[in-house]
């Protein structure tokens, strides 16, 4: 079995998934709240009634926020995909009229020929470089690596045509995202970089024994750098014990150098020093961002903030967190180490709103 990613006929699959997902949703929706909300404007938010206590599906809305906001993405998603698909279709249409030809004859010379032949030697190089997740002999791997970095050729060559006849064409997109479902977050009491009024707030949700939170710290470094007046990021504590039994403590050490003006120091070095996470460590770290020692160690000793980070954990279980990192960009729920490109176009169409 060959381990790799997926192909467009895949990624179409799976959106057809979400397709039926959402679909069913809005069935039960429909069906579970009777029907068409409009024919009764007074009770539309009644979701039901035990003797004199009403559920209003506002309720139910704010208990799901987070798995709602997921179907909202993932039905864009499914959108966008579906219309660039479109945009493309009626790109190789026009152009293959306009050269008197079909558009498989319009591919085939423009794409398919243009292809350069897999060699040997990039064959054997994709193999090496990724045996690990390969399955199989390297006889019987050959032929499927050949065949994928081929479909791989084809595909990019296929965009770079695209995107020359986009370049001849008028196209104007007027698909929106739709205003996302956002959850009332606080970033109040938290340790944060970036001014209190910027028009951007990004409240984290991390785990410092967490290797997804470690691989983002430094995209959220680069996030800060680029937008030094918009962007406001406040870090709150969110230990999974059944994972990480250790990550407590090191949230409470954290914040213990946070009192003598360290934390996001102290939180750097946790990230880089995941493997030592000890209470020798701990105060070892101290000493080398040259802290009071003594008071260090007895605020990590006695506890102290042992309860906020609790506090915090329960906060994070009402938001509906399952896991870290997990972000509320202006209360926008945003799950996992996502790349810059992602916090960026994020940022910049909360930037956009505030302006409107």
């Amino acid at each position: 079995m060959l381990l790799m990613g997926k192909s467009r006929a895949e990624h179409r699959a799976a959106a057809i998934g979400v397709a039926f997902l959402l679909f069913w949703v809005v069935l039960w929706q429909q069906s579970a709240f009777g029907g068409e909300p409009a024919a009764k404007p007074v009770e539309s938010r009644v979701a039901a009634k035990i003797d004199d206590h009403v559920i209003t599906l506002d309720e139910i809305e704010k208990a799901l926020a987070p798995q709602l906001a997921k179907l909202q993405e993932q039905k864009f998603q499914l959108l966008e995909s579906k219309l660039e698909e479109l945009i493309e279709k009626r790109l190789l249409a026009v152009e293959a009229k306009r050269r008197g030809m079909t558009v498989e004859e319009l591919v085939k010379a423009e794409v398919t020929s243009k292809i350069p032949e897999v060699s040997d030697a990039e064959v054997t190089a994709f193999i090496t470089q990724n045996r690990a997740r390969l399955q199989g002999d390297e006889a019987g791997l050959r032929p499927k690596v050949r065949e994928y970095l081929n479909n791989q050729k084809m595909e990019e060559r296929q965009g770079i045509y695209l995107a020359e006849l986009r370049q001849h064409a008028k196209v104007e997109r007027f698909l929106e995202e739709p205003e996302p479902i956002r959850s009332a977050v606080s970033a109040e009491g938290a340790f944060a970089q970036g001014p209190k009024d910027a028009p951007v707030t990004i409240v984290e949700f991390s785990d410092f024994q967490c290797p997804y939170c470690s691989r983002v710290v430094g995209t959220l470094k680069e996030v800060v750098r680029l937008y030094p007046k918009q962007v406001r990021l406040a870090f709150r504590d969110f230990p999974i014990a059944g994972l990480h039994p250790k990550a407590q403590k090191a949230a409470e050490a954290a914040r213990c150098a946070g009192d003598q003006g360290k934390f996001w120091e102290y939180h750097d070095r946790l990230f880089e020093s995941q493997a030592h996470a000890e209470i020798s460590d701990f105060k070892q770290f101290a000493e080398q961002l040259k802290l009071d020692g003594n008071s260090f160690a007895a605020c990590l000793d006695s506890g102290k903030y042992a309860a906020a980070i609790q506090a915090d954990v329960q906060e994070g279980a009402r938001l509906g967190i399952t896991g870290t990192p997990t972000f509320f960009i202006n209360g926008r729920l945003v799950v996992g180490a996502l790349p810059l490109e992602m916090f960026r176009k994020l940022i910049d169409r909360e930037l956009r709103s505030s302006l409107k």
